[in-house]
């Protein structure tokens, strides 16, 4: 199922998508225990949810809602950089034994439909398509065997990058934090519906045009090895977010570079999970 975190009417809240085209909004019922997807996940309320959200008669239509971030304040947000061949080769970097690593914070993160902003710093923002993990079991030091009963379900992911920032020193923190550049959504589809072993194919488009295009089989670091090594060094909880790598394609590395701007529009396509799509604004000051 697809489980989502949107306002409705002002009201934040959480839902699952019925019929692509209408969500259940589960608050009502499950709010006492969960008050919003990452609690509800963590309570282990999921399978409750899709229960109630079948049987549900009052519907309210995907228009009607503006899209948050899939999780809204997970406790970690760890990023996977150079996870593509196809990306490390146009970096002029090479692969690594374990993964190259880089954390998020909540507050970098925007929803599905909600505008990523060029701030009044820097004028490129660059786009990155990419695939997020979300915990649904914690764990430490998880086995790669074991690591798929850890997950809750995946999302698109838009890691979008300041880039004169993220180069202006070897550590990319700053170019990765700047507010409403991390798009995520615009839902979770939970890890029953996703083989372990299946092949996502990721496209990313700009003004409807393709600008990147790969397949998870070529994957750099798998999502259980991702897992496992991560959780090597720190717990994982549910709601944790993992996102998993981007591939080539990405705006700096091309002549001349392609950076995003104001009223563009960035589209995520995972075929196993949806399109996120994304109207690009300069940032208010």
């Amino acid at each position: 199922m697809k489980f989502a975190s949107f306002l409705h009417q002002g009201t934040a809240t959480y839902g699952a998508v019925i019929d692509d085209q209408h969500l259940v909004d589960l608050r009502p019922a499950l709010g006492a225990l969960a008050p919003d997807l990452q609690s509800a996940i963590a309570q282990g309320l999921l399978d409750q949810a899709a229960t109630l959200a079948r049987a549900a008669t009052e519907r309210i239509p995907l228009d009607a809602v503006e899209f948050l971030p899939v999780i809204g304040r997970p406790a970690k947000i760890v990023c996977v950089g150079l996870n593509y061949a196809d990306h490390v080769a146009e970096t002029g970097r090479q692969v690594t034994q374990a993964p190259t690593l880089f954390l998020r914070v909540a507050n970098s993160q925007a929803g599905h439909g909600q505008a990523l902003l060029i701030p009044p710093e820097s004028t490129a923002l660059d786009f990155e398509g990419e695939i997020a993990v979300i915990i649904g079991k914690p764990g430490r030091r998880i086995a790669e065997s074991a690591a798929w009963a850890h997950v809750a379900g995946c999302a698109c992911y838009n890691d979008a990058s300041i880039r004169d920032w993220q180069t202006a020193t070897s550590q990319w923190t700053a170019g990765k934090n700047f507010a409403r550049t991390g798009a995520f959504g615009p839902w979770m589809v939970t890890a029953d519906e996703i083989r372990p072993d299946q092949v996502m194919t990721l496209i990313t488009r700009l003004n409807g045009v393709e600008v990147q295009r790969t397949t998870t089989d070529l994957l750099i670091h798998s999502i259980p090895s991702l897992i496992a090594h991560i959780s090597a060094f720190t717990e994982l909880e549910a709601g944790d977010v993992i996102v998993t790598g981007t591939p080539g394609g990405v705006g700096f590395k091309r002549q001349p570079p392609l950076y995003m701007q104001p009223g563009d529009v960035v589209e995520v396509e995972v075929d196993a999970l949806g399109v996120l799509r994304n109207p690009i604004a300069a940032e208010a000051t």
